[in-house]
């Protein structure tokens, strides 16, 4: 339907003619489009006409509602029915006499304003019908017309109007057919058109909103459970080495001073490791590889070897004596600063300003703090390296020296101890195993057979598996090539109680599983129900725990697989109570299908 509300009087105030046919009226009887005109005389006020409303049908069958209302009191004798019939407006049509110049100043002064608060919609489209020929008459003479210069109302005052309405301006000089039918009726019928139009696009979006609410939607798949979160474990490596010597476990080397009254035990790997004085010292490095005078000059002056040659050549590989080497230190100074220095080294951090308070409050004497000193950056400086730095910090010492035990594995050199592992040997160092695993110090140090071995054979793991545990021993990393690499050393970690090792394994794990897409995981040869039988018999709770979470989280992809029938009873519970997506949102989605799969043996535009 369409809905028109027309505004004013276009008659004539100062004419005789009240029976002037309106506006309204006169192109519903002449118009071409409309049919099946009914009138309707309503009056909200005993003895004055209001509103009539029309009622027909245009265009066939499109239903139009016409409220000519050409008394302006309606705004003031019944504000509810006016606001109505605006709001409900598709249409305003706004008529005044060019002839009633008073009536259309209170058109644009009271009434107009009031029009634009109640329009609720800027959309609506406004007319304004000028109506009437004007009649050039004499002006008036009144005191208070003088400003006028006639009675009728002027086009440039019509327009000006109509462009501050946004409104289109119409001037009807007469009622006949052509300003009826042509004009008027045009620019109306236009407005219809585009009045239906809108109509029928909102009624569009409406009505697919509708059916958008209204159509099955598919289910909703909820995020699947959050999988255990592993946490590492810090390394302990620098304190497992400094450890080392305040137990004073397989020791291999004591210093004295020159009247041998006190002893401190230390370990010749450690020293090696941070020094090239001491590898020359303990035969590491002969005085031919050496090209420092000043590392041999300070050898010389400062420590000598009691056991043969000072500088021993002893063939490397074979394994030392059980008793330690006694070693001189010729400097009474040094000597009595060497429990400090050893500290300093074994602590793996060099903090070199606490050494450097520590031998002050020893000493007391700056002379001999100096001294010291400087012997500690010459024993840890690098061969070839001019030793320039007078105020030393710690960051500068670390670069000074190398502190890692890397260049010790898996060589003969120093070793005291030989693993026999599937028909190889693999030589190693006591004082190593001892500080970083609790199981090694315990079978070197207790009454086992070991303890008095320097041949130990191991049983139970794979070469490769054993290098890369004692790798972890020396260097504090691993980096296994495939998952089933990680689970062996995690088998390993666990049988010689290494607990950190085995969480770098579980992570390392945890971590390619995670990154495998689901096609490779629906192919993969690996199973990871075995992984997860061998992580809860090796005591490893948390992977196995979380394998547990993968499998759930993947249940479409390892319910197909043959292995998810290996599953106890107790932890196929678990994955179908964990799983993802769930057995409800299976059905519903296997419903939804079904429904699709319906809707699409009809015609969806039938």
């Amino acid at each position: 339907s369409v809905n028109i509300v027309a505004l004013g009087n276009e008659r004539d105030g100062f004419s005789g003619d009240s029976q002037q046919p309106s506006l309204i009226w006169s192109y519903l009887r002449r118009s071409a489009l409309i049919s099946q005109i009914n009138g309707d005389l309503s009056a909200s006020h005993v003895g004055n006409q209001v509103f009539t409303e029309y009622q027909a049908c245009v265009f066939g069958n499109v239903r139009l509602v016409v409220h000519d209302c050409p008394i302006w009191e309606i705004f003031e004798s019944d504000w509810y029915t006016s606001y109505r019939l605006i709001g409900e407006a598709d249409i305003i049509v706004f008529k005044y006499s060019v002839n009633d110049k008073t009536s259309f100043q209170e058109l644009k002064n009271s009434y107009v304003p009031m029009v634009k608060k109640a329009l609720n919609r800027c959309s609506v489209p406004v007319i304004i019908s000028a109506i009437g020929a004007r009649k050039n008459g004499v002006p008036c003479s009144c005191p208070l017309c003088t400003s006028d210069r006639r009675s009728c109302v002027t086009t440039s005052e019509g327009v000006q109007l109509a462009k501050g309405l946004g409104a289109t301006y119409l001037e009807l000089h007469t009622l006949n057919d052509f300003y009826i039918q042509k004009y008027f009726g045009g620019v109306l019928e236009y407005f219809m058109i585009q009045s239906l139009n809108e109509k029928s696009s909102e009624k569009m979006k409406k009505r697919k909103k509708m059916q958008k609410c209204y159509r099955v939607q598919p289910p909703q798949l909820e995020q699947p459970e959050k999988m255990p979160i592993l946490k590492g474990e810090a390394s302990h490596y620098n304190a497992d080495l400094h450890n080392l010597l305040c137990c004073c476990r397989c020791a291999d080397v004591t210093f004295y001073p020159e009247d041998l009254s006190t002893a401190v035990e230390a370990h010749k790997i450690i020293l090696c490791s941070v020094s090239h004085l001491f590898m020359l010292l303990f035969g590491v490095k002969s005085l031919s590889d050496t090209h420092d005078d000043s590392i041999v000059q300070l050898a010389q002056s400062l420590f000598a070897v009691e056991v043969g040659d000072p500088f021993p050549s002893s063939p490397r590989g074979t394994p030392p004596c059980a008793l330690p080497v006694r070693v001189v230190v010729k400097d009474s100074v040094f000597c009595s600063c060497l429990p400090d220095i050893l500290h300093f080294i074994y602590s793996g951090a060099f903090q070199w300003e606490r050494l450097e308070e520590d031998i002050k409050k020893k000493l007391k004497d700056p002379d001999k703090t100096e001294h010291v000193l400087e012997k500690v950056k010459c024993i840890l400086k690098t061969p070839g390296k001019l030793n320039t730095v007078k105020d030393c910090k710690s960051h500068q010492i670390k670069q000074l020296s190398s502190t890692s035990l890397r260049p010790f594995f898996n060589t003969p050199v120093l070793a005291d101890v030989i693993f026999k592992i599937q028909g190889a040997m693999v030589p190693a160092h006591r004082a190593v195993l001892v500080a970083r695993c609790e199981v090694m110090a315990a079978m070197f140090n207790g009454n086992y057979l070991e303890a008095n071995s320097i041949l130990v054979p191991v049983y139970g793991v794979s070469k490769d598996t054993f290098l890369s545990f004692l790798e972890y021993l020396y260097t504090d990393s691993c980096c296994p090539v495939s998952i089933l690499q990680a689970m062996s050393l995690l088998i390993c970690a666990e049988m010689y109680q290494v607990v950190r090792l085995q969480h770098i394994c579980e992570l390392y794990i945890i971590t390619q599983l995670q990154s495998m897409p689901s096609r490779e995981l629906a192919s993969t040869s690996l199973s990871i129900v075995s992984l997860l039988k061998k992580a809860k018999f090796h005591n490893s709770d948390c992977l196995s725990t979380w394998l547990l979470h993968f499998i759930a989280t993947n249940y479409l992809i390892f319910s197909q697989k043959p292995e998810f029938q290996e599953l106890s009873v107790e932890e196929r519970n678990f994955v179908e109570m964990h799983q993802w997506p769930s057995n409800l949102y299976l059905k519903q989605l296997a419903d939804y299908r079904n429904y699709i799969h319906s809707q699409k043996c009809h015609c969806t535009v039938m």
